[in-house]
């Protein structure tokens, strides 16, 4: 257990925590740098911080790496990881080898340009410790423009279990938001980039392990979750992904046909939905430079 002691180092002040959660942080980056330090920082301030934090450079080649270990140098030594792959390989790949590892019984994922309240592993191993036969626990996520006021983090949460049929609708779990067993016996497909968390919540779910959802808000996203730089190809890609994991649960056997295709209805309700969301904030955003 690393001890996380409150010291100054170069004008950051250090959690002060005499107990932590047995949890490894993995976190993919990918030319980070603008964004990675605020990511660690809300990591550092939880107010029951995790055993390991595991950052894993997805061969950047724009001195990403070495932001990495700067960052790393100014928190307890030992506490942060940097993990640098030698080829690009995606999200996938870059969880899948910080989850390998990973020390502590529960993996948690934090996008680069995500952010934590600083209660969410609190509340979120809380769930577990209350019931241990959860294999997954998420929560909500909300977008917050990174300059706004940071809103006073919950302090009390209730868990419900997820029913497999939720997973039919849509993605319940933003990937920053998820606490998993580190020996569940799944691994982010690495063929995927795009709809890759969605594939994994799906087979450790309608493989009948008990998935579980707090129910307030304790991670942000700091640009919209789709669609976000205007291109409608962006929501093409997603789309088309989509249609690829739900035929790969189909394939896999872990959803029935009857679920397949009342799923691949919801999706193109979704995605009409999605579109309609898009051309409304362009024009939006014609109307303002006009």
């Amino acid at each position: 257990m690393v001890d996380l002691t409150r010291t100054h180092d170069a004008g950051r002040l250090m959690p002060s925590r005499n107990f932590t959660a047995p949890i490894s942080v993995v976190v993919p980056c990918y030319r980070c740098g603008a964004t990675i330090g605020e990511a660690v920082a809300s990591i550092a301030s939880q107010t029951l911080p995790p055993r390991q934090v595991l950052l894993v450079d997805d061969a950047s080649g724009d001195g990403t790496t070495e932001v990495l270990h700067a960052i790393a140098s100014e928190y307890p030594a030992g506490w942060i990881e940097v993990i640098s792959l030698t080829e690009n390989g995606g999200p996938s790949l870059a969880r899948n080898t910080g989850w390998q590892r990973a020390s502590e019984d529960y993996v948690a994922f934090l996008d680069s340009d995500d952010t934590w309240a600083e209660t969410k592993l609190e509340l979120q191993t809380r769930a577990l410790q209350t019931d241990p036969t959860i294999a997954l626990i998420a929560h909500p996520m909300r977008v917050r423009e990174r300059d706004s006021r940071l809103p006073d983090a919950p302090r009390e949460a209730r868990t419900r279990i997820v029913p497999r049929r939720r997973l039919l609708l849509n993605n319940p779990f933003p990937t920053a938001s998820v606490v998993l067993r580190r020996d569940l016996p799944f691994r982010f497909d690495e063929k995927y980039r795009r709809v890759e968390d969605f594939l994994l919540w799906g087979q450790i779910a309608f493989s009948g392990f008990r998935c579980a959802k707090l129910d307030q808000v304790l991670a942000y996203w700091h640009k919209p979750n789709y669609g976000a730089g205007g291109l409608s190809e962006d929501l093409k890609a997603m789309h088309r992904a989509g249609r690829e994991v739900r035929r790969e649960l189909l394939r896999q056997g872990l959803v029935t046909l009857p679920e397949h295709l009342f799923a691949r209805s919801v999706g193109m309700l979704r995605k009409s939905r999605q579109r309609l969301l898009l051309a409304l904030r362009r024009a939006q955003a014609g109307g303002i430079a006009s």
